[in-house]
């Protein structure tokens, strides 16, 4: 029970940190895989 735990901490940890990760980054799923055409709203 105890790794169960565990295991859901790391993924909430891991989602969160991924999640501040990407943003800081700067990009977007959209900017990356749109090309200069597309217009953005």
């Amino acid at each position: 029970m105890k790794a169960m735990f565990i295991g859901f901490a790391a993924i909430a940890v891991i989602g969160v940190g991924a999640h501040f990760a990407l943003e800081e980054s700067g990009y977007t799923v959209w900017q990356r895989t749109s090309g200069d055409s597309v217009r953005l709203d």
